[in-house]
């Protein structure tokens, strides 16, 4: 089978390996027919990450099921689901307690798409083998696309549970997003399809802009122009220190600022003010299955529509020279 391989900085090329096979009841072998890039392959692919190749690159897709082990209950061949992009067993104490990134049965940061916990391949390959397949993938609704759910496996479900985790306890309460990462732009269709009273989005790039108003935003040039403490929820999505600064200014007295951003170098912090303020900051690798059926249900009912965030469609067989120009956000189409 064919898999794209990152091998170095601005390198990617086509790996030919032997098609994988199921060894264990609980495993399944899934086709991926649609596939996005997070940020963090595109900083990869860009060499602004310590990450060196090689190694399988992808942790975004929605797949079909080609076989499936005698232990995997509740899907059939032929469904197409959601694979997230953590490798974990469902069972132990920190899945059950909805920390599927902590799995206690896999080795520490076991993922898809990077070779951190082990090499587990990535999601641009034809073929991928998925363990504990019952309860890691997710079955689409009839009613969403591959296409729409796509980032679903990472970035989708991490704006969601940005979100989600600063209104839970503020239902509401205005939102302001950071901007530069797509998962910002996510942030805004979810923060206004849970309530929030007023979104707003700061970042200097147009394109960016304009798909954060359609999703109902206001939007601004910097997150510098607003006031200090005028949002109780706040998104960082900008990888980039300032914005995580602005973004934790702008948050209220007793609000709640979630770091969507890969820091790699140490970034200072406010905490005087934060703690005068009881601010909390909060970031961390995301768990997707436990969120998943909250984000494929505001997509089924038509109040999240991910589509406009696509900077370009590509084709699969395209992608070692077509990723190498760093698109946005690419739609992969395979087949």
């Amino acid at each position: 089978m064919k898999s794209l391989t990152y091998t170095g900085k601005g390198e990617l090329s086509w790996s030919h390996l032997p098609a994988p096979r199921i060894r264990q009841p609980h495993e399944a072998i899934v086709a991926p027919v649609a596939a996005t890039t997070c940020d963090l392959d595109r900083a990869m692919i860009a060499g602004h990450t310590p990450f060196r190749g090689p190694f399988a690159l992808g942790h975004e897709c929605v797949a079909r099921v080609v076989e499936l082990g005698s232990d995997v209950a509740g899907l059939a061949v032929g469904d197409l689901v959601v694979v997230p992009w953590h490798v974990a067993c469902g069972s132990c104490a920190p899945c059950q307690a909805g920390r599927p990134s902590q799995c206690s049965l896999t080795p520490a940061y076991a993922m898809f798409g990077i070779p951190l916990g082990g090499e587990w391949g990535g999601m641009f390959s034809e073929l991928l083998l998925v363990p504990w397949a019952r309860t890691a993938l997710t079955p689409l609704p009839e009613a969403v696309s591959a296409a729409a759910a796509a980032a679903a496996s990472d970035s989708l479900t991490d704006a969601y549970s940005a979100v989600w985790t600063g209104l839970r306890n503020r239902p509401g309460q205005p939102v302001l997003v950071v901007g530069g990462l797509t998962h910002g732009l996510y942030a805004c269709a979810f923060a206004v399809a849970l309530g929030s009273s007023q979104v707003v989005y700061a970042d200097s790039d147009a394109r960016r802009r304009r798909i954060a108003e359609s999703y109902g935003a206001q939007t601004v040039d910097s997150a510098a122009e607003l006031d200090a403490g005028a949002f109780p929820v706040t998104v960082d999505a900008s990888a980039d220190p300032r914005g995580l600064a602005a973004g934790l200014r702008a948050t209220a007295q007793g609000g709640h600022c979630h770091s969507v951003g890969i820091y790699f170098e140490p970034v200072k912090l406010p905490l005087m003010s934060m703690y005068m303020d009881a601010v909390t900051l909060t970031t961390g690798r995301p768990d997707i299955t436990p969120y998943l059926p909250a984000v494929l249900s505001l997509l089924a009912s038509g109040q999240v529509d991910p589509l406009p965030v696509y900077s370009d469609t590509l084709a699969y067989d395209d992608l070692p020279e077509a990723l190498l120009d760093l698109p946005a956000k690419p739609l992969v189409l395979f087949g």
